[in-house]
């Protein structure tokens, strides 16, 4: 059976840790920085706070990204997916399905629950 130490799931998911300084909200799956921003974006949160890898459940690591409210909405449409972006270097960290979409309009605000970013262990 194949196997990692912790070490090297944590140094993937301790960039999420300390380089996620902004979550957006999007209406399509990002795969760049720009989406994520900019094309696809519907809002963002610029104070995410992703905690530190812990043991996931089923075997590998994983980190928890809080729960968000009271987030500024600045498009009109169909929430899908959030997006993880340090905007620092511009990049797109990770991105996912939201757990249900959520009809948004510009000027309001949005909440996301908490979620988890995980990698599981090798088989």
């Amino acid at each position: 059976m194949a196997s990692l130490n912790n070490k090297v799931f944590d140094d993937g998911l301790n960039t999420l840790t300390t380089d996620t300084d902004q979550i957006n909200i999007c209406s399509a799956e990002p795969t760049t920085y720009a989406q994520a921003t900019s094309t696809y974006s519907l809002g963002a949160e610029t104070s995410p706070s992703v905690a530190s890898p812990t043991d996931k459940s089923g075997g590998g690591r994983e980190v928890i990204v809080a729960a968000i409210s009271g987030a500024n909405v600045t498009g009109t449409g169909t929430a899908t997916h959030y997006a993880l972006v340090d905007t620092a270097t511009s990049t797109l960290l990770a991105a996912g399905s939201l757990s249900g979409s959520q009809a948004v309009t510009s000027g309001d605000t949005f909440s996301l629950t908490s979620f988890a970013i995980g990698i599981p262990d090798p088989v």
